[in-house]
């Protein structure tokens, strides 16, 4: 680009700078317009057919001054045709070939710079990098609605002349506002860092409202359940050492289906979980005893479960069901051992099944406890 500002008017240095833009190595390439033009006169393109570019003609429209631009700028990447109606891109300055060696060149030459005010132009952006480094390219960088998005991507005329830029101390502000400047190398290292952080937060968000979800149905189904199971517990409580779960069967055989015996042995109360109504069992069994229900000869307190002290219980049973069936899945087995306080391995009432609550229906039937990129744009516009 154009930056001889002791012999060129500011007008002519944009003027140069822009028409070497249309003919330069970053956008050649890719101007179908143009490239189509260079087929048509041995690579000569008419200065009327540049004027109909829109930033061209923004800049002017007066074939003298370009012609004057032009003859001023030391880059010699065009020329002028004898009659001054036509230019061309040098023939001594070839496009480099688009390999992997040059994208590598590129991506070396090159600086990244965040922190322009949205509303700040191209014109604005060159000027204040005006004496800073011979610069081949600048891309404003844009959204999908070609919106300027605060930064720029820089290319140098070498790696050197990057490196030095990096370097400088007056490039930390523009108009008060604080910059970010990398090397474009930097730039991506930092870009691929963020991008690994917002997968692993989007992986451990993701987890945990799937956590929360589960938690929320499993929460919802035991509300269900608790209201499903109304008048099933019956508590107990009195001189109690010798009796263990089995008793409990043994006492209630017949009378009511047990599913859980919340009771350690040598304690002096626990709880009783039936299949059916806990009443309806106990008269049954009191009847069958003579009208009064002992354990082992001794007399026992019994009294039905209501109201919050109900689901309270049928709560943390429901819990130590689900404790035990976690455990015997750590174990690879595909029954629960019972060793907790739903009962013994081997014992408990083997006819009473097993049970485990799993979230989406929770059955009860124990005791047998044995985790754009943005779209390409054709750019027709320097800095676009």
């Amino acid at each position: 680009m154009a930056e001889n500002q002791e012999e060129m008017s500011p007008i002519e240095m944009k003027v140069a700078r822009q028409l070497e833009y249309y003919f330069g190595d970053h956008n050649l390439p890719r101007d179908k317009f143009l490239k189509e033009q260079l087929q048509l006169d041995d690579g000569w393109v008419p200065l009327e057919t540049m004027l109909k570019f829109n930033r061209l003609k923004s800049l002017t429209t007066d074939i003298d001054i370009i012609v004057a631009a032009l003859q001023k700028s030391k880059t010699s990447l065009l020329e002028i045709s004898e009659d001054k109606t036509k230019i061309r891109r040098s023939l001594n300055k070839p496009l480099p070939e688009l390999n992997e060696d040059y994208k590598d060149a590129l991506k070396h030459k090159s600086v990244y710079i965040k922190g322009f005010p949205l509303e700040t132009s191209l014109d604005e952006i060159q000027e204040w990098l005006n004496g800073k480094g011979t610069i081949e390219n600048i891309q404003m960088r844009r959204n999908l609605q070609r919106q300027f998005k605060g930064s720029v991507f820089i290319c140098f005329e070498t790696e050197e002349a990057s490196k030095e830029f990096l370097q400088r101390t007056d490039i930390k502000s523009f108009k008060d506002n604080e910059m970010l400047v990398l090397s474009r190398e930097d730039y991506h290292a930092k870009k691929a860092e963020e991008r690994k952080q917002f997968k692993a937060e989007t992986k451990a968000k993701a987890r945990q409202d799937k956590e929360q979800q589960q938690k929320h149905a499993e929460d919802k189904e035991m509300g269900l359940l608790l209201d499903e199971q109304t008048g099933c517990l019956l508590k107990f409580s009195g001189e109690l050492e010798d009796v263990s779960r089995e008793d409990f069967h043994e006492l209630f055989s017949g009378h009511g289906k047990i599913k859980w015996v919340d009771f350690t042995r040598g304690a002096k109360e626990g709880t009783l979980l039936f299949d059916g109504n806990a009443k309806e069992a106990f008269d049954k069994a009191k009847e069958a005893n003579g009208g009064e229900l002992k354990m082992k000869e001794k007399s026992v307190t019994w009294q039905v479960l209501e109201g919050d002290e109900e689901k309270e219980m049928l709560k943390k049973i429901i819990e130590a069901q689900q404790e035990s069936y976690n455990r015997s899945k750590g174990r690879g087995r595909g029954r629960s051992s019972g060793r907790g306080r739903g009962g013994r391995r081997g014992r408990g009432g083997r006819d009473q099944g097993r049970s485990h609550y799993q979230g989406k229906k929770t059955k009860f039937d124990s005791d047998d406890e044995d985790d754009a990129p943005a779209a390409k744009v054709a750019k027709t516009e320097n800095g676009s």
